[in-house]
């Protein structure tokens, strides 16, 4: 099966785990051809962080990923480390660098866990379970090999600046290796930007995201990822992209993305 990504070697020294990947056609971002797309690079990341000295006792519960820049498209490497050790809370860093220059940096908060249900309660609601949506093509607009990867889903109701968007894809994050459901739905969160752009036609602003915020208060499942997602531009050349992260089950979390603004030539 075709894949985001290749895993050259990956090694452990000291309680820092590096892994060397390469990125394939379908990681390539969508403002640059020569840049990988956030979105699969926060899923192999996600994959690093999930598979680094996992406990049955914890479970991930805040992802956080500042961008320093473009996002190399060819090798690179992924290096995983313990920042805070403990044992209800560790937080986690991982720092992913190519041809010498960090890329993004990941931090992860994990907590344990416990039987909550006697106090469990959403305030988040359900949407539609994709079956009940038609097919997208707006995604189509945007160019790169990560967009062409993804099976996009909408009804009625999409609007620039607001919608409810289901996404889906075939691949394997990593060559060889079956994707978890937590890595497969964490590696399409980013394209939240993507999906309801304030702006009609031919893009007169870009607006990359600087990072990405993930809070999860269930651990997902499935394959399919539902983005209720409202976009905002400020007058100072600032905007936000935020979104509630559903499941075929429900809610699961929600994310938060910050723009900068910048007129385009």
């Amino acid at each position: 099966m075709a894949a985001y990504y290749q895993l050259l070697n990956r090694t452990t020294a000291n309680g820092i785990v590096t892994a060397h990947y390469r990125s394939t056609i379908h990681s390539q971002g969508a403002w640059n051809p020569h840049e990988q797309h956030m979105a699969p690079a926060s899923g192999i990341m996600a994959t690093e962080l999930e598979q680094f000295f996992p406990r049955s006792d914890m479970r991930i519960g805040r992802m956080s990923f500042d961008i320093f820049g473009l996002i190399k498209f060819g090798e690179f490497s992924i290096s995983t480390r313990i920042i805070r050790g403990g044992k209800t809370i560790e937080l986690i860093e991982s720092e992913m660098k190519a041809d010498g220059k960090t890329c993004i940096v990941a931090r992860v908060w994990r907590m344990c866990t416990q039987d909550s249900t006697a106090i469990a309660g959403l305030e988040d609601q359900s949407i539609s379970h994709p079956d009940k949506y038609a097919v997208w093509n707006g995604m189509q607009r945007w160019p790169g090999g990560f967009i062409q990867s993804i099976q996009a889903r909408t009804d009625e109701n999409y609007r620039s600046g607001k919608a409810i968007v289901w996404l889906n894809n075939d691949l394997e994050m990593v060559e060889g290796q079956t994707t978890s459901s937590f890595v497969h739905l964490i590696g399409m969160v980013d394209a939240a930007n993507g999906i309801v752009p304030r702006q009609e036609g031919k893009f007169t602003w870009g607006f990359p995201n600087l990072d990405l915020q993930i809070h999860l208060y269930r651990y997902p499942t499935g394959q399919w990822l539902g983005l209720e997602t409202v976009q905002q531009y400020g007058n100072d050349g600032i905007g936000l992209t935020s979104s509630i992260l559903h499941d075929v089950q429900g809610p699961f979390g929600r994310s938060e993305q910050i723009l900068t603004l910048r007129k385009l030539a």
